[in-house]
């Protein structure tokens, strides 16, 4: 991955106006704009609003193509295996309504695990495949022990996230990819809360099939995500959606035409651009910055916030897999209500999250370690 000099992150916490009101701990949720991103729309808009569809202000190609370029050089993917969506869920159940499964197939997925990567498979059921779930491990290396216990001949496909939403931890997904290569089984991943926080690599990790939002660790817009799929696994999916944009030429309407666009042929109909233009800004900063250096600032942050809390009596997941990096600190203290912690942090202007009776942190770059001060204070009074 490229590496980039060090950003000066003071100039870069300067960028987001949320600093000035509050301070924004729940990154793996949503994330705030800032104001590079808020000009960017603008120009735009005033672009639009002046010459309307025939504007030269961030023209639909050149924005198309950068995102893809910079997230196919993020992913290690050619820029023709991405699609531009609206969210995991739409992506996952694009997959899922793809594969080719049959009755007495199996599918694998993960206990305790988010809804946009259960809900897409359960109408499976339906056709006499069964659905089984993977039990959690406090390590890395536990979840994969019970993984592979998982596994049996009639186990077809085995879907995953990166990282788990409620506790942070990373998931082995070279290891994981390695072994359902082995075994012939198709690997999917609900990639929300690790792409722009891990190092997610589809083709090295043995991933076919990739779906993630853009308004988590990237710092993109609520409602538009991102599907992979690779190149060679495109043609062996079923394809019910076929739209306007699903073809090639799509800007010539007549006559009807029947040869279906690479990976983009999931971009079925007219997009809403202006979260295009969003999403290419915060893509573009990101790039800028350098996403390695992206990564390491919320590790570092997410381990100093880590050790305050600890050195504050607190419990922490990641204590269970320290040798793993995770920007997601979720924590616990014995004698407290988790639920009182979060609510009292909200109303001292501090946005966390609960996840299974523990809190939720999740810093991203534009934040400073004062304000993370300022957290560990307030729960400690």
């Amino acid at each position: 991955m490229k590496t980039n000099p060090s950003p000066d992150w003071t100039k870069l916490q300067h960028l987001y106006p949320v600093n000035r009101e509050m301070i924004w701990l729940n990154n793996c949720g949503t994330t705030p704009a800032n104001t590079d991103t808020l000009h960017a729309v603008n120009e735009y808009l005033q672009g639009y609003a002046a010459r309307g569809g025939s504007t030269e202000v961030r023209k639909y190609p050149t924005v198309k193509k950068t995102i893809r370029t910079i997230l196919a050089e993020l992913l290690g993917v050619e820029a023709e295996e991405l699609s531009l969506i609206h969210h995991t869920n739409e992506g996952i159940g694009f997959i899922s309504l793809g594969l080719k499964l049959k009755a007495g197939d199996r599918i694998l997925l993960l206990e305790n695990e988010y809804p946009s990567n259960i809900y897409p498979w359960e109408h499976w059921k339906e056709k006499g495949v069964s659905i089984s779930f993977v039990p959690m491990a406090e390590t890395p290396d536990g979840f994969l022990e019970n993984l592979k216990s998982s596994i049996t001949p009639d186990v077809k496909v085995v879907s995953l996230s990166a990282v788990h939403w409620c506790t942070g931890m990373p998931f082995p997904l070279e290891e994981i990819g390695s072994f359902l290569a082995e075994k012939g089984i198709e690997f999917v991943l609900d990639g929300a809360q690790g792409v722009g926080l891990l190092p997610v690599r589809p083709r090295e990790m043995g991933i076919s099939y990739m779906a993630f939002p853009a308004w988590k660790w990237l710092l993109g817009p609520l409602g538009l995500g991102v599907l992979y799929i690779a190149k060679e696994k495109l043609e062996g999916l079923n394809f019910p959606f076929k739209g306007t944009g699903s073809v090639v030429n799509d800007e010539v309407y007549l006559p009807y035409r029947e040869e279906l666009k690479g990976t983009d042929r999931y971009e079925i109909s007219t997009v809403n651009f202006i979260d295009w233009v969003y999403f290419q800004s915060t893509l573009e900063m990101l790039h800028k910055v350098g996403f390695h250096n992206s990564m390491e600032r919320i590790y570092e942050l997410a381990d100093y916030l880590s050790d305050k809390l600890r050195d504050a009596g607190w419990k922490l997941a990641s204590d269970h897999f320290p040798d793993f990096k995770t920007g997601i600190v979720v924590a616990e203290k014995e004698g407290l209500s988790m639920e009182n912690v979060v609510s009292n942090l909200k109303k001292n202007g501090v946005m966390c999250a609960l996840r299974l009776g523990r809190v939720r942190f999740s810093p991203h770059i534009y934040l400073a370690k004062e304000q993370l001060d300022r957290v560990v204070d307030l729960v400690s009074r």
